[in-house]
């Protein structure tokens, strides 16, 4: 009898047969030959049961139904692919051995054991692992098979992560939809995800602006011109800024401190795929989810590329003569034959534990690219693959090398350091474009992060040296003050939000701290992309350019939540907590059994908590009109997901949820097919919206009928928007559609009324009015004007002869 090998698809499938059966027949299902029959799931062609598939009551939503728990869990096959499900079942019975081949990962071997559990196969079955689909790599894996069986950690953490996620699905988004009439998808990783979503919007609306002035002057000594910023407390005056400015201007100086320090910068690390999706984020506005999609095109179509689903940024020993052919085949291929042909071969060696580290490889080593020659990509695939393949060369040439200069000037007592970053030797960089040159997501280790936050902070760049003579005064050319401003935390992107999940939310700039943090991180690499357009499709987050909205349902779902009791729920530290314990279970080093009782205990404790919360106000959730802007993009409810992540489970039991609401005795089944996305009343975000019925529900009645009020017409030339009052400023109403006209109410020592916002906006200016020096000096009169028009910007135009 022949050997059925069941890959994860059909090209993966192929690919396979034309290795080790190339004369097979192609029965379009399946290919035979005279050894093995080859075929393929499609994504997974089995999945756990909906509700109504144990009980036909359970179609219906009904508190009194929860919790559901099966004593044992059901398979139902995908109706899609039910006849490629029944071509395996048949072809097994011609066979008395198999062979995984799907996908080796956590996920691959949960789609082969659920059909071999399904179609009840019982033959000896061997586990092929391989890390990409070149011929050589295939024949390898073929002469290193093993038992299937030495993997049952892994299926044992393959299946307690689709059963804890149906668990806490099912039940959560019953419960909650029940209790408060209207759709809410809740789910083990999407809702914490939803939760930082929800922190870092909180953080961004409390935050409040600052302005502040930095001092920066010019100097010069023999030819060699430099500038410093004045070291001292922040300045609010702006009267004292232009006063220092003026006061060391055309002034001698002395520098009364020198130092240079040499530092080495060495290559960013090898990619894993958060990695990949966070940078193809940043530089070309990838969504995670079209980085994975490329990524594994390159790896199964293509074949150019390694396993893109692995979260290691190492390889091991057996990788390094592979990479030398890879390196081999690179000097025949444009762009990048003269890159490889100057390639030091001997800085790749076992003992290089920045790119050689097998301690930190699991299941996959670090993407790379394959000896495989690349042709005919789509400009996008060439994107990717691009990224990757300057990644790989990188780590063949030196560290980049430069001097560190720092000069403390002194001019008229007053002090000024300047930071002079001087490049000596490239190194690595000239791998890079020439936009990435000098950036990337990686390995900032603080450094980007504290100079985004403070502008005036940073350090130049230098394109020439930077040579001065301590005992030799210098000249101050020019000095001038600079208006800044606080900044508030930024909003998440679909990359920035990818690093966060990777630490479960803690801030972590460390490349050894993340690293020993991505056994505990939200999701897996393989899942995270699929999580975010879960959030996306039920409306709770929205695309804003690359930044990612949370709307005002993802911000009720949380509120309520967390009212109800069940913090930990919205916990992104549990969660990764459960996913350290998967990844643990995957290792032999923990009880699936014992992780499913405590799944259980949970998934309980959550429908006692929702069945006794108060529920929503009404008018919590109020469908938005059909041609709302505001109403977010749709791609269906079902929950079901067209990757392979076990995204239908995840979504928090959304599997049968085909309404727009449910309430208690209705059946999901019967709605409209379409959820929408709901909104406060208030068309705000706030928390006092989504308070519970009760005393609070007075009080915020006033705030839900009011409407915002209008100040006067934007002054932005082509908007045509209306500038309303908000609760920290004047904003445009047309902000959604890009205008950035705003006005804080808070500045410049001022509160800014309505009618000032007005006479601003009209007019350009205010009446006279008195402003007071921090310092307690005199006060002086004075108007604010708009000095930015399409900004907003106000600036204090003091008055002729205002002083009082």
């Amino acid at each position: 009898m022949k050997t059925l090998i069941i890959a994860e698809k059909p090209d993966m499938g192929r690919t396979i047969a034309a290795v080790v059966e190339p004369k097979a027949v192609n029965r379009r299902t399946y290919l035979e030959g005279e050894r093995y029959i080859i075929s393929w799931a499609i994504g997974h062609l089995v999945t756990l049961a909906e509700p109504d598939q144990y009980d036909p009551r359970y179609k219906k939503w009904n508190d009194q139904d929860l919790p559901i728990i099966p004593g044992a869990f059901k398979l139902w096959p995908n109706a899609r692919t039910k006849d490629q499900l029944k071509t395996i079942g048949e072809l097994a019975k011609r066979c008395n051995r198999l062979i995984n081949a799907c996908d080796a990962g956590r996920e691959g071997q949960l789609i082969f054991h659920y059909i071999r559990q399904y179609l009840k196969l019982r033959q000896p079955t061997d586990r092929l692992w391989i890390s990409d689909l070149t011929a050589e790599t295939i024949r390898k894996g073929f002469d290193a098979l093993r038992s299937d069986d030495s993997y049952t950690p892994l299926t044992k953490a393959a299946k307690a992560r689709s059963e804890a996620d149906w668990l806490i699905g099912m039940n959560a988004s019953r419960a909650f939809t029940i209790r408060h009439k209207a759709l809410l998808s809740v789910g083990r990783v999407q809702t914490p995800v939803l939760a930082l979503l929800y922190d870092r919007h909180q953080e961004i609306k409390a935050f409040q602006s600052e302005t502040y002035y930095v001092v920066r002057a010019v100097f010069e000594q023999e030819g060699c011109i430099y500038s410093g910023l004045w070291q001292g407390e922040r300045l609010t005056d702006p009267a004292k800024a232009e006063a220092l400015a003026q006061k060391v201007n055309g002034k001698q100086g002395q520098i009364t401190q020198y130092e240079v320090t040499e530092s080495k910068e060495y290559p960013f690390r090898l990619y894993d795929l958060t990695l990949l999706q966070r940078e193809a984020n940043a530089r070309f506005g990838f969504s995670a989810k079209k980085t994975l999609d490329i990524a594994q095109a390159l790896y199964e179509k293509h074949k150019v590329i390694t396993y893109p689903r692995t979260n290691s940024n190492y390889v091991t020993e057996e990788n390094i003569p592979v990479m030398g052919k890879v390196l081999n085949t690179l000097q025949g291929t444009q762009p990048y034959s003269e890159l490889a042909a100057g390639a030091d071969r001997s800085r790749v060696h076992k003992g290089n534990k920045a790119v050689c580290n097998p301690s930190k490889v699991e299941d996959h080593h670090a993407i790379l690219p394959t000896p495989k020659r690349a042709s005919g990509l789509s400009q996008e695939e060439q994107k990717i693959y691009d990224m990757v393949v300057r990644r790989f060369l990188s780590h063949y040439y030196p560290p980049a090398r430069y001097n560190n200069h720092l000069v403390i000037t002194v001019a008229d007592h007053e002090t000024f350091r300047t930071k002079a970053k001087e490049l000596l030797e490239p190194g690595w960089k000239v791998v890079l474009h020439p936009e990435t040159a000098e950036g990337s997501t990686d390995k900032t280790k603080g450094k980007r992060k504290k100079a985004e936050a403070e502008p005036d902070e940073e350090e130049e760049l230098m394109t020439g040296p930077l040579r001065v003579t301590p005992e030799q005064p210098v000249w101050c050319k020019d000095a001038s003050y600079t208006e800044k401003a606080t900044q508030p935390p930024k909003a998440y992107t679909e990359g920035t939000l990818l690093k966060a999940m990777e630490s479960a939310g803690k801030s972590v700039e460390e490349d050894e701290l993340r690293e020993a943090m991505k056994d505990t991180g939200l999701g897996t690499p393989a899942t995270r992309a699929a999580t975010i357009e879960r959030l996306k499709q039920v409306g709770y987050i929205s695309l804003a350019g690359k930044k990612l909205e949370i709307t005002s349902k993802g911000c009720a779902a949380i509120e309520l939540i967390r009212e109800a009791g069940v913090e930990l729920l919205a916990s992104p530290a549990m969660t990764g907590r459960w996913e350290q314990r998967l990844h643990q279970i995957s290792r032999g080093e923990a009880s699936d059994e014992r992780f499913m009782e405590q799944v259980k205990q949970f998934a309980s404790l959550i429908v006692e908590k929702v069945r006794v919360q108060r529920p929503a106000m009404p008018g919590t959730f109020e469908e938005e009109s059909r041609g709302s802007k505001r109403s977010a993009k749709r791609t269906g409810t079902t929950g079901k997901s067209t990757g392979k992540t076990g995204a239908k489970q995840t979504a928090a039991g959304a599997g049968s949820q085909r309404a727009a609401t449910a309430s208690p005795g209705t059946s999901a089944a019967e709605g409209t097919g379409s959820v929408r996305s709901a909104s406060f009343r208030s068309g705000a975000c706030s928390a006092a919206a989504a308070k519970s019925a009760g005393s609070k529900r007075a009080a915020a009645a006033p705030e839900q009928t009011a409407g915002p009020k209008r100040i006067a017409a934007c002054p932005r030339q082509g908007c045509g928007g209306t500038i309303i009052e908000g609760k920290r400023g004047y904003g445009c109403s047309a902000f959604r559609t890009g205008c950035t006209f705003v006005i804080w109410k808070e500045q410049l020592g001022k509160s800014i009324s309505a009618a000032m916002a007005k006479s601003l906006v009209e007019k350009g200016e205010t009446s006279l009015i008195t402003f007071k020096r921090p310092n307690g000096g005199e006060s002086y009169k004075g108007k604010l004007v708009l000095a930015d028009r399409s900004k907003g910007t106000i600036q204090i135009a003091a008055a002729v002869n205002g002083t009082t």
